[in-house]
């Protein structure tokens, strides 16, 4: 079948003269997508240089397309960041800030990434995480031509597998596990069964089809087969750069959201020896490689079935994570290793295949994305911006900041709706400059400077340092435009 060309389309968006399809009833030779969610993942993968990753799948899809080494999320916690991302706009354009709202009750008649695509001729099917994993907020019926498969999952079945943790008690229970056992005894390698056999049937389709497949791990609990664990040496894994919390931040920037509390095996104190870190960074990886082995089963069926030269793929992870660095672990928090994320998208008949490049881009620019290169006119409305050109040419000018955001209660560990108090972060190629503004006065309580030229982990808050008197001043007007311009909708 003759596909939409990626150049066809560059080109064509450049000189202003896309031929957008009048109706979703007009004929559809257009390109699948298949859209691939990963929970929690940091660039913790080979082709992003990290070198103790075994991710031999997603290195070789980033061989042949393009990986985005500046990508950051919205928020760094999942529902806001994957709703960025879905709708296209910022938290707070969306109002959603927390893991209970659902945005239907914000925005009603908001359409998303998979609805538009829906209303203009593709099926579209949900297998995995791809909204938030619980609650109501993990179902959109509007979003999907037939009802999501494995969206809302509690089972702790479908977590652990060894006797031991099966006799225990919520979901909170080892922090580890290392199983004897199949992939598809967990749920990531169910969800790869479901996703195989959806593609054998799309196959078949007349309609073009967008595939969304969301995994749950790595993150915690780290629950992998023994195979995965035994792809790594643990004392070959580096123990975090830097173990304490930044110099002179503030409270509000590292306090713990107590994921990792609560486990069997974490001391309640969070006080964690040296052999824990190094058996829970153990785990993470292994749980990244066997989300990787799931990836490879989806782009070995696409060869398979001769969809590779008409399928965009996309890989993505919802936002980064924290293993001891800083002195912080998981996520929910505006420092780079939550907020950075591996952003992959391969398109077949792109230039300038098996590159990387280093310019900003932000979760709500893959919605506009996605539809130029399929040939879909990108609604009116989006916070983001199309990186088509960017893809044609990677040494394009391109924008300078990227931004994101976390809320914070005056008390507790744990934020309902936009909090008491909204962290705003920027990102430029020096700096990531962060306010903590009370939400009903706007005042700043606190702020943070971290200077990426001289110190890349973030280790010391340099706001009151006499010297950066001039980036200030440019980074708080850069902040305050953006809070101006695409938050405060209320």
């Amino acid at each position: 079948m003759h596909r939409y060309t990626f150049m066809h389309s560059v080109l064509l968006t450049l000189l202003g003269l896309v031929p957008w399809p009048a109706s979703a009833a007009e004929p559809t030779d257009r390109f699948n997508v298949l859209f691939i969610a990963i929970d929690d993942l940091r660039p913790a993968l080979g082709c992003y240089g990290d070198k103790s990753a075994r991710t031999p799948n997603i290195d070789q899809l980033a061989k042949r397309g393009t990986r985005f080494d500046r990508a950051y999320c919205q928020q760094a916690v999942c529902s806001p960041s994957r709703l960025s991302l879905l709708t296209g706009r910022r938290p707070d354009t969306i109002r959603v800030w927390d893991l209970a709202t659902h945005f239907r009750e914000t925005l009603p008649e908001i359409i998303t990434l998979p609805q538009y695509f829906k209303n203009h001729g593709y099926h579209t099917r949900s297998i995995g995480k791809i909204f938030h994993g619980s609650g109501k907020p993990s179902k959109d019926p509007l979003s999907w031509s037939i009802e999501a498969e494995f969206d809302h999952v509690r089972d702790p079945k479908l977590r652990y597998a060894s006797a031991k943790n099966l006799r225990g008690k919520g979901l909170k229970r080892s922090a580890t596990e290392a199983a004897n056992v199949s992939d598809n005894t967990y749920v990531d390698g169910m969800v790869c069964d479901a996703a195989v056999a959806a593609l054998a049937e799309l196959k078949n389709d007349q309609q073009p089809f967008f595939l969304a497949v969301g995994f749950r791990k790595p993150p915690l609990p780290f629950c992998a087969p023994q195979k995965y664990w035994d792809l790594y040496n643990r004392d070959e894994i580096p123990l975090p750069t830097t173990g304490e919390h930044p110099k002179d931040a503030p409270e509000l920037a590292v306090r713990s959201w107590l994921e990792l509390e609560g486990y069997t095996d974490i001391p309640t104190n969070g006080q964690l020896t040296t052999d824990k870190v190094r058996q829970l960074r153990h785990g993470y990886y292994a749980c990244v490689s066997y989300v990787d082995a799931q990836v490879g089963r989806l782009l070995d069926q696409l060869e398979q079935l001769q969809l590779t030269r008409e399928t965009v793929v996309v890989v993505w992870g919802d936002h980064g994570f924290h293993l001891g660095e800083q002195g912080l672990w998981t996520k929910a928090n505006n420092y780079e290793l939550s907020t950075r994320v591996p952003l992959i998208m391969s398109i077949p008949g792109q230039p300038h295949a098996g590159i990387g490049i280093d310019a900003f881009v932000e979760f709500v620019d893959v919605y506009p994305t996605l539809a130029e290169v399929c040939g879909l006119e990108p609604p009116q409305g989006l916070d983001g911006i199309s990186l088509s050109p960017l893809l044609a040419e990677p040494e394009l000018p391109w924008k300078q900041t990227a931004f994101s955001q976390y809320p914070r209660a005056h008390q507790g560990r744990r934020h309902r709706g936009h909090g008491d108090v909204m962290g705003y972060a920027v990102r430029t190629d020096r700096y990531r400059y962060v306010e903590w503004r009370e939400w009903e006065t706007k005042n700043i309580l606190a702020r943070e400077l971290y200077d990426h030229h001289i110190d890349p982990h973030e280790t010391e808050n340099r706001v009151s340092q006499t010297s950066y008197r001039a980036a200030i001043r440019e980074l708080e007007e850069l902040l305050s435009k953006s809070i101006h311009t695409k938050g405060d909708k209320r």
